[in-house]
């Protein structure tokens, strides 16, 4: 059977599942997410050696150490992984949600309800512990899942996805509610992104590279997760004790996530005083700095001049581009300009100077006296995310249950007819 048949074969099923999913109550999805957990830990050892299987062909291949950690997985992580199951239980279930409740002056009651949006299509690449994610979101929230993981990860995908589908069979859950599309080959996103007669949503996490493939290739709508340009400007008001612990942190704490910071940026009246310093912890941490012109004047050995092609650089690694600028204002130009509309921080202690920061950056989430590592769902309190939406439309942000459904009006009526 041809690699197109078996996808569209596997999509009509999980379209019929969709509308069985759709009635399942709440407390049969927390049974199975419950199971679920205890699945994945009961199975570690398994996990952890199909991951092995994906670690040494990485390794073999010269993957980037970010990709290679981002692709690991541990005791601590596959406990992590059945921890964001159980959290997941304990969140309220979105389905059935009234938002709006009015009636009309004829007499019609008009509500309108969450509902799930039905067969959600997720691409993925190196991270494996998406797929159990991305399942348990989809699972609690009553939608299908159709996962489709990257080669990297194609043997710790399968592993977690064979674990998970088990566990289901002793629930109520529709036994096509969970699919994993088993293929390395790239041609099978090209077949799975023209069905859309089955599929609702495509939600891409990954590179920039994948994102743009997905979204110019897609007959489904797309839910875009782009890149993680994220800043942290340091303001002329900044405590600068302060100011050194977020921008460490935003860079050095997991360097190879979308949230970490990739351009610091402060103000020219204070840089002589905190850029020795903090250049100096960084450089400590091991990150390459690459700083402009005003910089470089500043710090004279021991880091690399600035490209224009490091400001829109999403590095994902132990790299940090710094660029002193004149005030706010050309700190808000710079972000807008450059940045990917993803997190962005300012660190103040002038209320005024934050509020005008919040109001001019349009990104998805905005940071006063934080670090820009807290962009994550199970941080924002709402479990596990399907990506941090850089998108306007429907979801921005950290996407969790709530933006994994959809709505309906429910018109209730007493006969009334419309004249």
């Amino acid at each position: 059977m041809s690699l197109e048949k078996k996808i569209l074969i596997l999509a009509k099923k999980a379209k019929k599942a969709a509308q069985a999913m759709a009635m399942v109550s709440a407390d049969e999805k927390n049974k199975a997410l419950r199971l679920m957990a205890k699945s994945i830990l009961a199975h570690k050892k398994f996990l952890i050696r199909e991951n092995q299987k994906d670690l040494k062909a990485a390794r073999l291949k010269g993957y980037p150490r970010a990709l290679v950690d981002r692709l690991t997985l541990n005791e601590k992580r596959i406990k992590a992984m059945a921890d964001c199951l159980l959290d997941t239980t304990r969140l309220k279930d979105p389905v059935g949600e009234v938002l709006v409740s009015f009636k009309r002056p004829n007499g019609l009651l008009i509500k309108k309800v969450r509902t799930p949006i039905g067969v959600v299509g997720i691409i993925y690449e190196s991270r494996p512990n998406v797929t159990s994610d991305c399942i348990g979101l989809c699972l609690k929230s009553g939608n299908v899942s159709i996962l489709k993981g990257g080669k990297e990860a194609f043997y710790s995908n399968k592993a977690i996805f064979d674990v998970l589908q088990k566990s289901i069979a002793k629930t109520k859950i529709p036994k096509d509610a969970i699919h994993l599309i088993p293929s390395t080959d790239r041609k099978s996103v090209n077949v799975l992104l023209k069905l859309d007669e089955y599929v609702d949503v495509i939600i891409p996490r990954g590179g920039e590279s994948l994102i743009k493939f997905v979204a110019q290739n897609s007959c489904i709508p797309v839910i875009k997760h782009y890149k993680g340009v994220c800043h942290t400007y340091v303001s002329l008001h900044a405590n600068l004790n302060m100011a050194y612990r977020i921008c460490y942190n935003a860079k050095v704490q997991r360097p190879g996530v979308c949230n970490a910071m990739e351009t610091m940026l402060v103000d020219e009246r204070i840089a002589k005083r905190f850029l020795p310093k903090m250049i100096s912890l960084l450089k400590e941490a091991g990150v390459e700095i690459r700083g402009c012109a005003k910089t470089k004047k500043i710090i004279k050995k021991g880091i690399k001049k600035v490209s224009a092609s490091d400001w829109p650089e999403e590095y994902l690694d132990l790299i940090l581009a710094v660029k002193v600028v004149k005030n706010l204002k050309e700190a808000i130009e710079h972000i807008n300009i450059y940045g990917s509309k993803h997190s962005d921080a300012i660190v103040t202690r002038n209320k005024k100077e934050a509020q005008e920061f919040l109001k001019a950056v349009d990104s998805s989430c905005l940071y006063v006296n934080a670090s820009t590592r807290f962009t994550d769902g199970y941080e924002f309190g709402f479990g596990a995310e399907v990506g941090i939406s850089t998108d306007k439309l429907h979801a921005r942000g950290p996407m969790a249950l709530p933006e994994l459904t959809t709505y309906k009006y429910l018109v209730l009526g007493k006969g009334q007819i419309r004249k």
